[in-house]
């Protein structure tokens, strides 16, 4: 067994015999993505296991060990982990836990803290907490993230983002159910194969990926009238995370909705365009700045390269980035950036100018920015825009799945509803007085 090693601040150390002999775990948020990263790890010579568990005992296991007043993601986060530990299927002193932690100032910075405080409470105080960091907060020796895989991961985000994209507006019309899920573990596979010899790593490459990405979703036999679009934003776990959702995007499904959920590309783009904005509203280093503003404007070349193949392919493509910097004036400033900020709000806003006005708005507790920026804005949307359909829906240990369901299914009938009208309207003969539906 690998000796534990510590630093001299005490720190558990994951060493390099470790990566040899230990199984790290990490929590699930983004399917697509967080499956490619799990295996891009796993080619980097890593046991990695991507936790899917679900159910009361990971609720259970956040409230018993996180404080009561720490926000529903992260009870969720470290309740999932402490929960895979204690569940007996794995070698408690051969597992590590793997944790991403953002540096700024979200409390998603201290999950790494509480998780370990968790283990502590729990007597697992000898399983290795492992940061996964762009910001130089923690270092192990036996998990580096070099600039090759750092790569990799970035563009396993951009192709994560085109296929979830596509095949999101292909599901619900699936004439043989599966064969969406079907492709999206085709595709998958065939980008990491690629990427072990070194392609689709450049921007030419990535061109390419994504026009024969786009060609294998519309390949996929459809069938069936357009559904009720439904757009889903919020707090960025809560707003992925089946877990954390109760399955929200299945449940919309299986109300003959059609989910319409904003990628990862814009929170990528505003978390590194949010750098500029401290250097040009607090002072700093223009050298940062310059950086900054080189990587932001690669990633935006790639988002537009993404949003040109989904058009030729005939799908609804989503704004750039500096589409929702336009939509967001007059509503909120650049310097509200806590959680997801502005980009929250501008997501909203472009759901509704794209034509999915009904949106469901996940909130969960203790996450007072977004709760700002996402419930706080509603009451302004609607003034403005009075056909929006949104709902808000709170997230907790003691909110009950069925009430949750059961406001987003009067939403869905309210949609319904003023679909209908909407119809209606544009059938009437000139001149007829019509009612209108109430929202």
């Amino acid at each position: 067994m690998a000796e534990l090693v510590y630093d001299k601040t005490g720190r558990l150390l994951f060493t390099k015999e470790m990566k040899e002999e230990y199984t790290l775990l990490m929590p699930q948020m983004l399917p697509v993505h967080f499956g490619m990263m799990a295996r891009l790890l796993e080619r980097e010579g890593f046991k990695v296991e991507t936790l899917n568990t679900s159910g009361k005992s990971i609720v259970d296991a956040g409230q018993k060990y996180v404080h009561n007043d720490t926000c529903y993601p992260a009870l969720l986060v470290i309740g999932q982990l402490i929960d895979a530990i204690q569940s007996g299927r794995y070698d408690v002193h051969k597992v590590a836990l793997l944790i991403t932690q953002t540096g700024g100032g979200c409390r998603a910075s201290n999950y790494i803290h509480l998780l370990r405080k968790a283990l502590k409470k729990a007597g697992l105080e000898f399983v290795p907490v492992v940061s996964v960091n762009l910001s130089g907060l923690e270092k192990n020796p036996g998990f580096q993230l070099t600039l090759p895989f750092i790569r990799k991961a970035v563009f396993a985000m951009m192709y994560g983002d085109i296929i979830v994209q596509t095949s999101n507006q292909v599901r619900p019309y699936e004439v043989t159910a599966g064969q969406t899920d079907a492709a999206i573990e085709s595709c998958m596979q065939r980008l990491l194969d690629g990427m072990d010899q070194g392609k689709g790593l450049s921007y030419p490459q990535m061109c390419e990926n994504f026009k024969w990405i786009v060609q294998t979703f519309r390949d996929i036999p459809v069938q069936g009238e357009p559904k009720v679009r439904v757009g889903v934003v919020g707090e960025i776990y809560i707003k992925y995370s089946p877990l954390g959702n109760n399955n929200l995007e299945q449940f919309l499904l299986s109300e003959g909705a059609e989910p319409v959920v904003p990628g990862l590309t814009d929170f990528i783009i505003f978390k590194i365009n949010n750098r500029e904005v401290d250097v040009d509203l607090y002072g700093g280093k223009w050298i940062k700045k310059k950086v900054c503003e080189l990587f932001e404007n690669y990633v935006k070349k790639c988002q537009r390269a993404m949003i040109a193949a989904m058009s030729a392919g005939g799908f609804r493509a989503p704004g750039t980035f500096d589409d929702l910097r336009r939509l967001i004036r007059g509503y909120l400033g650049e310097g509200n950036k806590m959680g997801e900020g502005w980009l929250l709000t501008a997501e909203m806003l472009e759901l509704i100018h794209s034509g999915t006005p009904n949106i469901v708005c996940t909130q969960p507790f203790g996450c007072l920015p977004n709760h700002i920026v996402g419930k706080g804005m509603i009451r302004k949307l609607k003034d403005d825009y009075p056909l929006s359909n949104i709902v808000a829906i709170d997230y907790d240990p003691g909110a009950t799945k069925i009430n949750q369901e059961n406001r987003i299914k009067l939403m869905l009938a309210n949609a319904r509803a003023l679909a209908k009208e909407a119809d209606s309207a544009s059938h009437a003969p000139a001149g007829e007085e019509r009612v209108p539906v109430e929202a």
